[in-house]
């Protein structure tokens, strides 16, 4: 239990770390580095809410671009479907359960009511920190926690126009070329990064082509090879095809159906 609270708070510190972070970056106006739009690198990350490697890579390693000054350089761009599939009937069905499912679209539907990236990213944040515990059923609280209006995230899921949202989704991440193959996908301006994923300052500073890099692409050792997509199979990813996965999925769906019956 006294661990529990412990991670609760140490959740709760970094979330406002990262509001009072995103909040800066909109809000000052001597930022030692102005870079144009054109010469951003494109950090891209398809991910699905229950994929616990997903979780860690969005908590203990994204969040920190607004820490160090790297997203002065980056357009960030999240893509919450991954791993789902699109039945014969338009019903999307989720890698990790109907959970999933539900949380792909609330985090779709942050995107599109806020889609500035310092506004939904700590919306993300917080979410996945919940799904991290295993706390699906209390996204809600994000919105207080945020101080932010509920009604353009709630309006959109209830109108249905998330599933379109997710649909839209859909056809980015199997558009992409190669196709991605597990989650996180993370893609440096157009070219997937592999299994080197958690180290993706490397490739964003390697990317820079502007001037002033920011601190952490200072002295930084950059990737002098491509990433290996003949890698050996991973165990920090989660495949599009994994039985474990359906089984848990399955054994969701069953479970939400005995409950509403």
């Amino acid at each position: 239990m006294e661990a529990q609270r412990r991670n609760n708070r140490r959740s709760n510190i970094l979330l406002l770390l990262i509001v009072s972070l995103t909040a800066t970056l909109v809000t000052s106006s001597a930022s030692p580095i102005t870079v144009t739009t054109g010469d951003k690198v494109e950090l891209s990350l398809y991910y699905e809410a229950l994929c616990p490697y997903c979780e860690n890579f969005i908590l203990n390693y994204l969040y920190k671009i607004f820490d160090n000054g790297l997203i002065s350089i980056v357009d960030l761009k999240l893509s919450p479907y991954g791993n789902a599939k699109i039945r014969s009937n338009g019903t999307i069905v989720c890698q990790h359960g109907e959970w999933e499912c539900v949380l792909n679209n609330v985090e779709a539907c942050a995107i599109h009511a806020w889609p500035v990236v310092s506004d939904h990213f700590p919306f993300i944040y917080c979410v996945e920190s919940l799904t991290y515990e295993a706390k699906y059923d209390e996204w809600e609280t994000c919105f207080e926690k945020l101080n932010r209006d509920p009604k353009p995230v709630t309006d959109c899921i209830a109108s249905g126009y998330a599933h379109e949202l997710a649909l839209q989704y859909a056809d980015e991440i199997n558009a992409l070329e190669p196709p991605h193959t597990y989650v996180p996908w993370v893609v440096v301006d157009g070219k997937p990064i592999y299994d080197d994923y958690t180290d993706f300052v490397s490739f964003v500073c390697k990317a820079y082509k502007g001037s002033n890099p920011p601190q952490p692409c200072l002295g930084l050792s950059l990737p002098t090879t491509t990433p290996n997509y003949n890698a050996k199979p991973l165990n920090h990813v989660c495949y599009k095809e994994d039985d474990n996965a359906k089984l848990k999925s399955i054994l969701s769906e069953t479970i939400s159906a005995t409950a509403a019956s």
